[in-house]
């Protein structure tokens, strides 16, 4: 409880308006889910949601119409490329209120979240605050899934992946801004069809300002369904990543070197080893080995199917990253796609 005479939430009176930003595509299974746990929220001050809708080919647009129309809280805005850039920014403009927070077409959050998110920034004055992208599963598989990207061993050691102490980070799930720091640095980069939220979050910290991991945070997240699905996501991950290491020079790190350093070592010393030199054949069966304990670790609260498939999808996960690190084409930045 907050002492006498100090004050840890700002005065019912004092709460900003906030508007949540969505943009949408292809999410007929989730959108009224999303969008009713943002109007179930418990915040005391005014709130709108603004979904920006890509060129989707299931329902979502007429879903996203009924919501529309039964609450005036919720408003519509197109967003022909389908980009999530471009969405967010269009959100962004139509937006009413002071405070911005960003959220997926698909993303589920706790009733405190907005309290939370804008309770946080005006205590720590940060640029941008997030918290935890906290993947849970349906499936066996899923639920691999989830184990490994709350996992250091999957993902490396990211905050927003698998928890810790508040504080400033490098970057957060999400996120909830003032909308005037979105206004100065121009929003997010459109250019960027993947990795929108790593390049902002440099951008507010090369501007000087703070981003800030709070666990208190959680959006609650589906991993993907199938080992052809998550090899494309991580696939993308590293192509854009790369990207984001090209724009801005001093973004590389262990964790996302690592990844392409294993695939470089692991072909090459396949390639050498059944060349004739089988010294080198260690490197990959150290990594086979390496992926095989920490399957074991990671995977020992999980049910026996769900444990059988963390090898494949920690190596999946780690090879698709490293590949689309290094196939990276330099024209990728400033493609345009309707599809995310």
């Amino acid at each position: 409880m907050t002492a006498p005479g100090t004050t840890s939430e700002p005065a019912a009176a004092g709460w900003p308006g906030v508007s949540v930003v969505v943009p949408v595509l292809d999410e007929e299974a989730h959108l009224r889910s999303a969008v009713a746990t943002v109007l179930g929220q418990d915040y005391p001050g005014p709130l709108e949601v603004v979904l920006a809708l890509g060129p989707s080919r299931d329902r979502t647009d007429e879903i996203a119409a009924e919501l529309a129309a039964a609450d005036d809280r919720v408003r519509l805005v197109a967003n022909p490329t389908g980009a999530t850039g471009a969405g967010l920014n269009l959100a962004v403009a139509a937006a009413r209120h002071d405070v911005v927070v960003r959220l997926d077409g698909h993303a589920l959050v706790p009733a405190d979240y907005v309290r939370v998110a804008v309770e946080t920034l005006q205590r720590t004055g940060a640029d941008n605050v997030g918290g935890v992208m906290a993947a849970e599963g349906v499936t066996d598989f899923q639920r691999a899934v989830a184990a490994a990207m709350t996992s250091p061993i999957g993902v490396g050691a990211a905050s927003f992946h698998t928890g810790g102490e508040e504080g400033p980070a490098p970057t957060v799930y999400l996120g909830a801004f003032r909308r005037e720091v979105l206004a100065r640095l121009g929003g997010y980069d459109e250019t960027f069809l993947r990795a929108q939220d790593w390049e902002l979050n440099h951008r507010i910290r090369e501007s000087g300002g703070v981003v800030w991991f709070t666990p208190r945070l959680t959006v609650s997240y589906r991993p993907r369904s199938t080992l052809r699905a998550l090899a494309r996501q991580y696939r993308d991950y590293g192509r854009w990543r790369r990207v984001v290491m090209r724009e801005h020079e001093g973004t590389a790190s262990v964790r996302y070197l690592a990844p392409p350093a294993a695939v470089i070592g692991v072909v090459a010393g396949t390639v050498v080893g059944l060349a004739g030199w089988r010294p080198a054949l260690l490197v990959p069966l150290g990594y086979a080995a390496g992926v095989l304990v920490g399957s074991a670790v990671v995977g020992r609260d999980l049910p026996p199917r769900a444990r059988a498939w963390l090898p494949a999808v920690l190596a999946t996960m780690h090879g698709s990253w490293g590949v689309g690190f290094l196939t990276s084409p330099r024209a990728l930045r400033g493609q345009r796609s309707g599809r995310r």
